[in-house]
């Protein structure tokens, strides 16, 4: 979260518009986002795992099914134009603007 804050000018002016989200609860997000200073990337809950199963990233870990692996996604209307599945990796987000340019 704190990478996309920080690049947040950089996304912007590739066209690139971040969002994050996870399978935590609004409330947790609420509280994460006040805690760390970031007010300009939208938290989005996947609480019911919809999106995690929709974008087949869903995995199992010490028995909890439907684990949300760390991605990322640049997405043009409807469209996935780019992903990268990143486990425990974070974005390189030279890539995603990069990705985004040549669009």
């Amino acid at each position: 979260m704190l990478l996309l804050r920080d690049r947040g000018a950089d996304l912007r002016a590739a066209g690139v518009r971040p969002f994050a989200i996870s399978r935590d609860s609004p409330w947790s997000h609420d509280a994460w986002s006040a805690q760390l200073g970031i007010t300009d990337v939208p938290l989005l809950s996947d609480w019911n795992g919809e999106a995690t199963r929709a974008f087949d990233v869903a995995y199992e870990v010490l028995g909890m099914r439907d684990v949300a692996m760390r991605s990322a996604f640049l997405i043009e209307g409807d469209t996935v134009r780019a992903s990268w599945l990143l486990g425990r990796e974070m974005p390189d987000i030279d890539a995603v603007i990069a990705a985004a340019s040549s669009l």
